[in-house]
Parts: C-alpha cells; structure tokens; sequence
C-alpha cells in the first residue's frame, strides 16, 4: 500500500513504544508531559463483582511515573494485586483480527485437492505496608487519605475528597504534576462519592524484586455499576485514543449501554495481496467503520473459553487462554481445578467463561460518558476474519482451466470491491503486489485493477455528459418558455 494509505495512527496490538494508559490519567512527577494514546484492560464481571487489571508500557524513568484512577469503594490490600505482563500479550495473539488462506484446486488435474489454512498472519498494540487509619489533610484540601499499601513494585494510596479543587491542590502539593483539565473532569467522580486509587513506583522495591518493567495492576471490588471510567483518561489526553477491552463472564458477551455495539464486517473475501501488509490494511478498515459510526464501541471476538469447551476459535491464531491464565485474569468462579468437572455437568455449567474483546477508539467530542457495560445472554461465537485465496497453479490450458480463469478475473473484481468497501480507500491507493503464485494473465490483480479504474473513470465521464447533456436540456427549455411568454 502506498505510504499515503497508511494510518496515521497504531492500533494498540502494533504499540512499540508509547505509554499505555486506560481508565484514569498518568500524572507526572517531573517537568515533562505524559498522555495516553492508547490501552488494555482486562475486565472481568459476575453479580455486582469486578476484577479490572490495567497494563502499561510505560518508557522512562520510573520516579516520573504515577496515575490517577477512580474507584468506587476504599480498596483493601487484599483487593490489589501485581500481574505478569504476558497475560497481555497471550490474550491479545489469541483474541486479534485473522488472516485465513485457502487455496484453489486445479480444475485441469484429476485430484481434488484439501483446502489449506495456513498460519494466520501476524496483526501488526510486596511490600508489608498495612492500612492505615484515615488520616485528614488540611482543612483546606479536604481530602482524606482512606488507606496507604505497598503493593509490589507500587506504592498505592486511596483518596476520597470534596472537591476537585481540593484533590487538584492535594496531588499538586505532594508533587504531583497534574495535567490541564483534571480539576474538571475530576468533579463528576467526586459528586458521585468515588475515591481515588493513586499509584507511583517504589524504586526500591522494583530493585529488589528485579523487574524492569512496570508489571500490571489488578484490583477487584464490588459495586453494582458495570463501567469503565474513560473521562478521566482523556484529561491528559492528545487527540483519540485507543482502547481494547479484554472481557470475561459467566454467561454470554458484553456490550455498552449507552453506546452502540457493533460488529466488525467478518468473513469477506480480500485480495490476494493483502497478506503483504494485513496490518495496514486492519487499521485502515477500523478507521473507515470507526469514522462512520462513532460513538460505537466494535465487536472483534466473541467465544466461550470454558475449559469444558473444546473448539474456542475457528480458524486459532495462537493457543486460547488455559485455566491459568483465566485465573491471573481474575476469573474466580473456575474453582481449584475446573478440568476435573468434565463429568460433572452441573458444575461445568457454573464454570462457563464468556470471552469479549471490544476495540473503542474515544475522544472528548463522542464520548462525554464513561463506558457503562451491561452482560447479555448472546453467546454466539464471533471473530474478526478476513479470507485470502491462492490461484490454482500449473498448466490452465484445458476447457475447464480456460473456464476457471474466467470466473478467477470476476472473483478478484468482487475481492477489489471489498477492499474499497472496507477501507474507504480509492482502488488507484493500492500498490498491486505479485505473489510468487500469482496468474500472469488476464485474471491477475495487476490487469484486474486497471480493468476496474477504467470502468470506473469511464462510468464518472459518462455521468458527467449525462449531467451537463441534462442541464443543457433545461436551458433550452427555460428559452422556449421564456420565448412563448414574449
């Protein structure tokens, strides 16, 4: 694809180097500026019961590092915990947007050959503090610190507060530097009595537990809203940001309730040589739907992982999460060993996991809410899929060879209609790439193209006669009338 077609943005499975951010807002300790572009978090949600882990990647120095994320309850140690960062990278391989190839028999030979699905193509995103009694800050802050813990790597301090003025001054005082826009956003939580889980890194403990990067932190609590709080984040946020919403319940998907859930088109066939650059040609595709339905938050899978259940993807791009990974994600109703229930109907129905992931990409002009979810009976599997298909190869000279290149040339016009479709680009925006298998007639992608722009340049010449042919007829007309009222 021509360096103009591609993205401006990274979707977050393509993420190098940013910071990853997700539900609250990065503060820094330092003169420099930190934002959020993008985000993972694992929600996990059954009864009034929330288990959220948040990952980052954040790149710098540590002591500059610290966020601001909004709770309902005053969090007990216990409810806080540190995650390996691999939980992550597993559930994001497993849950992405696929590639499928397939591959043409050839009709001149007497064999049928198996269809083949090759590989997928690769989508280019503690200590022992204990708590402490409430401890009241100037009167002029009103703010109460409500708990303090060191919590591996972190040390973590539970707010709640009065007004957002007061918590700005609070954070500002114990050097903490607050970006534009807080003290507003802030407010709301503040009026809906939420407290405010803050966290830095404890450099010493970091040394000594010999992690070099920051791990991810889970907490839990229970409250009977079902939300992710996005407003926050936007505070220190440039522009739109992206956030995939990694997803586990007990009985069928997830969805928003006060945006719309959508699916993304699946299952369509594309050309050849997209398995070039499938990265590209995703973000392109999710920047076009996102573009015109904002305001939606986009199905990528949807399946039921249960350790019971054998089939969990069609085609896997990776292993599915095992019954470990389910439980560093916070699912707690698998109990101590969920594959010994096979035999057991009844408990093996009690320990279905329901896997969601949802893409949102949000910014302050669509999103005025936070992400309020709700679960839903639907457990109708989904992933995000696009097809590939390889051309027969070897000698095409017999009736039905002849036949076959044929329908071969209508099928690629249909695959180059898709591609527009999906990604909202041009058919002339594309760099045609030959496949060591590609045709090298009339069928191949180079001499299709070129068919297609010229239909296409030919039918836009020819509306325009007709349009000027029909202005041209209503001048004339507009003469005679004028004449005969003479």
């Amino acid at each position: 694809m021509k360096k103009k077609t591609i993205a401006a943005f990274l979707l977050l499975v393509f993420i190098s180097s940013d910071v990853w951010a997700f539900c609250g807002f990065y503060v820094s300790k330092a003169d420099g500026t930190l934002t959020n572009k993008t985000s993972q978090v694992i929600l996990v949600r059954d009864g009034d019961r929330t288990v959220i882990t948040m990952s980052n990647d954040f790149k710098g120095n540590v002591t500059d590092f610290a966020m601001v994320v909004p709770v309902p309850t005053v969090l007990k140690k216990s409810d806080i915990k540190v995650v390996e960062a691999g939980l992550f990278q597993r559930l994001n391989d497993y849950s992405k947007p696929r590639l499928v190839e397939y591959y043409d028999q050839n009709p001149c030979h007497q064999f049928y050959a198996m269809e083949q699905s090759a590989p997928l193509s690769e989508v280019v995103v503690s200590g022992m503090a204990t708590r402490k009694k409430a401890v009241k800050e100037k009167e002029d802050y009103k703010v109460t610190v409500e708990a303090t813990y060191t919590v591996g790597e972190y040390d973590i301090v539970i707010l709640s507060a009065e007004e957002s003025s007061g918590l700005y001054k609070w954070l500002t005082a114990n050097k903490y530097k607050i970006p534009k826009g807080a003290s507003e956003v802030l407010e709301p939580y503040i009026k809906s009595n939420m407290k405010f889980f803050v966290v830095k890194v404890n450099v010493e403990e970091q040394e000594n537990l010999g992690f070099e990067q920051l791990r991810p932190i889970q907490i839990k609590f229970n409250s009977p809203k079902f939300m992710l709080p996005i407003r926050l984040g936007m505070a220190n946020a440039d522009g739109d940001q992206d956030m995939i919403v990694f997803a586990f319940t007990r009985n069928g998907r997830i969805e928003s309730t006060n945006y719309r859930t959508l699916q993304m088109p699946t299952a369509k066939n594309i050309p050849l040589f997209v398995n070039t650059n499938f990265g590209s040609f995703y973000a392109n595709t999710f920047q076009h739907q996102w573009a015109q339905q904002q305001n939606s938050l986009f199905l990528e899978y949807a399946w039921d992982v249960s350790p019971a259940n054998f089939m969990k993807c069609d085609p896997c791009v990776s292993e599915p999460p095992n019954f470990e990974d389910l439980k560093k994600a916070g699912v707690w109703w698998l109990g101590k060993d969920a594959y010994n229930d096979y035999v057991n109907q009844y408990e093996t129905q009690k320990r279905h996991v329901f896997f969601t992931r949802l893409h949102v990409r949000y910014n302050r002009k669509h999103y005025a809410q936070d992400l309020i979810f709700q679960e839903t009976p639907n457990k109708e599997n989904y992933q995000t899929r696009y097809i590939i298909t390889h051309p027969a190869t070897g000698d095409l000279n017999c009736e039905a060879g002849k036949a076959y290149l044929k329908s071969l040339k209508e099928r690629r016009k249909k695959e180059m209609e898709m591609l527009v479709q999906l990604t909202g680009k041009g058919y002339d925006d594309w760099d045609v790439v030959m496949n060591a298998d590609e045709v090298k007639n009339e069928a191949s992608y180079t001499s299709v193209s070129k068919e297609i722009i010229s239909e296409t340049h030919n039918k836009k010449a020819g509306k325009d006669i007709f349009m000027a042919s029909v202005a041209l007829l209503s001048m004339v007309s507009l003469i005679r009338v004028s004449k005969r009222k003479k």
